[in-house]
């Protein structure tokens, strides 16, 4: 027992110098100012390229998003997550252990040129993404977390990680296997963040991008918009364009949908009048709804 309080207790030392070390010694591997740098980037493109020209630079909710975002990104970790799933991880582990499996590399990608390294992490982890928010839409319960991120009424860059922390447990605890199965690095898992996290920003922004043909493949704000459409289109009930990087997976599923220019559709969801509005009452709900 004092080995998994120990664990608590060094796991809550390791992050907490981990987080003070990113805000005071700015890096190129440093998550917290790559956080703030990708932000501004789309912030200012929104305001010289606004799609939606009579929305406000400061939208609705702007602050609420900024919030999200530092909350999701590391005080959620700080408060509960890094300590748990260190705690979980140890556990897994000791269990793998007990019945003589003391690696789960099943694929050994080291000597694999880094280029086919990331592309590999990265084409992983945004299948498994896509399952992940494919099953939010899907599964009731799991809706009722997800409604968090689908309450935005007004599309801006920082409603990319407008969502409910338990979501961060949903997709984490989704990707833990199959990426350690297959050996990944940090280094590689940092390189592939940034562009997940710069991605997801241009999704979400005011922006009318489509990338060209390339749309096929890259997510993008003209597919993206649909997804948050309040009133879904006919024979698709539980949600479409699920794609978080990549729209790819959506074309080749079926569940890619853009009926028109999606600039001035209704965002949310049926019955999202009596959706809390506070970043209290968001970060509790559907626990005490």
């Amino acid at each position: 027992m004092m080995y998994y309080i120990d664990l608590i207790i060094n796991s809550y030392k390791d992050y907490w110098n981990y987080l003070t070390s990113e805000v005071l010694n700015p890096s190129w591997h440093n998550y917290f100012y790559w956080l703030i740098g990708l932000s501004i980037f789309a912030w200012v493109a929104e305001i010289i390229f606004p799609w939606r020209k009579d929305q406000a630079r400061i939208r609705q909710d702007f602050w609420l998003d900024g919030f999200y975002m530092f909350f999701n990104y590391f005080l959620f970790s700080l408060i509960a997550y890094n300590a748990i799933s260190n705690v979980f991880v140890d556990l897994f582990n000791n269990t793998l252990g007990a019945v003589g499996i003391n690696n789960l590399v099943a694929i050994e990608i080291a000597s694999w040129p880094a280029w086919l390294q990331l592309f590999t992490l990265f084409i992983v982890a945004d299948f498994i993404h896509w399952n992940v928010h494919r099953t939010l839409h899907r599964v009731p319960w799991m809706w009722e977390f997800h409604k968090v991120h689908h309450s935005v009424k007004e599309m801006g860059f920082a409603a990319h990680l407008r969502f409910h922390w338990m979501e961060n447990i949903f997709y984490k605890s989704a990707q833990y296997i199959p990426l350690a199965m297959i050996g990944f690095g940090l280094t590689d898992f940092f390189i592939v963040h940034i562009i997940a996290t710069a991605i997801g920003h241009l999704n979400h922004s005011n922006i009318n991008l489509t990338y060209g043909p390339l749309k096929y493949v890259l997510n993008n704000p003209a597919m993206h918009i649909w997804h948050h459409v309040k009133e879904l289109p006919e024979g698709h009930p539980n949600g479409i364009n699920y794609g978080i990087s990549l729209s790819l997976w959506d074309y080749i599923f079926g569940t890619a949908v853009i009926p028109s220019s999606g600039r001035d559709i209704e965002l949310g969801f049926p019955g999202d009048d009596g959706f809390p509005k506070t970043l209290g009452k968001q970060l509790a709900y559907p626990l005490t709804k």
